[in-house]
């Protein structure tokens, strides 16, 4: 019998976490049962079930995967010199996000996923620590990322590094929420919003 190959057994993984996530966007993750997702995916249980144990497993993969997702994608960004500032380092990161995660699937869509892996993570305690994980590590980037900012003139030390990237957080948490909540909201208008606070202490220097 001829080998599987690895390219093909992570095509397949590929082709269950998206589908499973369309299917979770679309209804909740309470409403949506196995069969729905093995019916989005077109493949048999035995299939499916190789690859994940039943409906925990799969949300716990997706939502690790967004966090990782978000984290590559602010290390990536961030990367040039001096760093972009973060109207723009923002916008690239939620645009990446928001629209290359799930294949056939709008903004809105993958923020409302999103959205209900925060809220899961009430209820499940294996989906908590992976939250806690992925908060401490965007932390982490964005705390060195203040740290340039200082080093290259583009902000003042005045207040807490770890506290500027805890509001930076929070600032793409909310654009999410607000994708997730009522949709047809462009990158561009966080972006706009952030240059626009950004500038207030230069307008009151000059």
């Amino acid at each position: 019998m001829a080998r599987v190959s690895q390219e093909h057994l992570d095509a397949r993984r590929r082709q269950i976490l998206d589908g499973a996530a369309r299917c979770f966007a679309r209804n909740g993750f309470h409403a949506t049962s196995m069969q729905d997702v093995l019916t989005e995916v077109g493949l048999s249980a035995g299939a499916v079930y190789r690859y994940f144990s039943g409906k925990e497993e799969l949300i716990a993969a997706i939502a690790a995967e967004a966090f990782a997702a978000m984290r590559g994608a602010f290390a990536e960004a961030s990367k040039a010199t001096p760093p972009p500032t973060p109207d723009v380092l923002l916008g690239a990161v939620l645009r990446l996000v928001l629209e290359e995660r799930i294949p056939g699937a709008d903004r809105q869509v993958f923020a409302r996923l999103i959205l209900q892996v925060w809220s899961e993570t009430l209820r499940d305690e294996r989906l908590f620590r992976i939250l806690v994980e992925g908060f401490n590590g965007m932390r982490g980037i964005w705390t060195e990322l203040v740290e340039v900012y200082r080093e290259t003139g583009l902000m003042a030390a005045d207040v807490p590094a770890d506290r500027v990237a805890r509001t930076l957080i929070a600032t793409a948490q909310g654009y999410i929420a607000q994708q997730a909540l009522f949709g047809d909201v462009d990158v561009e208008v966080l972006q706009d919003g952030l240059r626009g606070l950004m500038s207030m202490g230069s307008q009151s220097a000059s």
